[in-house]
């Protein structure tokens, strides 16, 4: 670590805390919800900020002038549009058949949550090495180990490009939705074009191909993909383990808040098949408003994110204010 980034760490903390009711309780509610939150979602180690924060100047992939870094940084939909993005993706039955025989997502769901977030942030707010490295890692060491033959007999690949285009709109699809739905300021038609083309350059090296490019090209691929996609019983016990997660009855309460607004960002194609058991009225009079609710809290405590500090650093720019 370099001298800079308790710096970094200390001014995201005294600015932050200075847009936050200045009493002692509303401080530690915010300091638990931040640690309880980044301990999970990042795992229970120190963050390596240097990672985000060096080398000055390097905008990374995309730099803070792209939709890319606005949309990321936005701590609900994030959250929950990568919940909403898992359940659209385990309606690939080859690309859920990957998932149940190769994850440990059973074992150590938390664990491999830090993995796939470790993947988005390095690749969104890490410098031009670190977002390769990242890339590479995934293609050259991860992907080729993860083959294999589908219960209904047919064999599947990480390293598919079809797959992985797949996998990736069903990501950034959702992260939209996710951005959109939860509070943070809409895009105009315009930018929500240039996030689908920004994005679509780690999913191109990672091995992608023919990914779409525009909101009209990605509402295209999703109609054109239906026939592909199916229940399996894999997603099923998937989708119904990360529902029930947690340690105790409010961690599984909690999940199940955030998971109920992630399936209201799911196409209305995509709910029935995953049996949700959620009725319209349900979405609409008591998942919506609590999962708005989650959004606000988290977006208070989290924002902006050491990570997010770091990389507005890193360009020598202070990040936006909080919504």
């Amino acid at each position: 670590m370099t001298a800079r980034l308790p710096k970094v760490s200390s001014t995201v903390s005294s600015k932050v805390s200075g847009k936050v009711s200045g009493t002692a309780p509303a401080r530690a509610v915010r300091h638990y919800v931040q640690r309880e939150v980044s301990s999970t979602v990042h795992g229970s180690g120190s963050l390596d900020l240097e990672r985000y924060s060096e080398p000055p100047g390097d905008p990374g992939l995309f730099g803070p002038d792209s939709v890319t870094w606005r949309v990321h940084a936005d701590a609900p939909g994030m959250l929950m549009g990568g919940f909403a993005s898992l359940m659209l993706q385990s309606l690939h039955p080859l690309a859920m058949a990957g998932v149940d025989q190769h994850s440990d997502f059973r074992q150590d769901p938390v664990r491999r949550l830090n993995r796939t977030v470790a993947y988005v942030v390095s690749t969104t707010f890490g410098g031009t090495a670190v977002a390769e490295a990242a890339i590479a890692h995934v293609r050259d060491r991860v992907h080729p180990h993860i083959n294999g033959i589908a219960p209904d007999g047919r064999p599947y690949s990480a390293e598919d490009p079809h797959l992985l285009t797949w996998v990736h709109i069903a990501e950034v699809r959702c992260f939209l939705a996710g951005y959109e739905r939860f509070g943070a300021p809409p895009l105009t038609p315009a930018e929500r074009d240039r996030y689908f083309r920004e994005t679509a350059e780690p999913a191109r090296r990672l091995g992608a191909r023919d990914v779409p490019q525009s909101a009209a090209e990605v509402a295209q691929y999703l109609h054109d993909m239906r026939p592909e996609l199916r229940i399996t019983e894999a997603a099923i016990e998937g989708i119904h383990f990360i529902r029930t997660f947690g340690a105790n009855p409010q961690e599984r309460a909690a999940t199940r808040v955030l998971m109920n607004g992630a399936a209201a960002l799911l196409p209305d194609w995509a709910r029935e098949p995953l049996r949700l058991g959620r009725s319209d009225a349900a979405r609409l009079l008591v998942d919506r408003p609590l999962a708005q609710a989650a959004g606000r809290a988290l977006r208070w405590a989290m924002e902006p994110s050491l990570i997010v500090a770091a990389a507005y650093g890193r360009m020598g720019l202070t990040p936006p204010g909080r919504r």
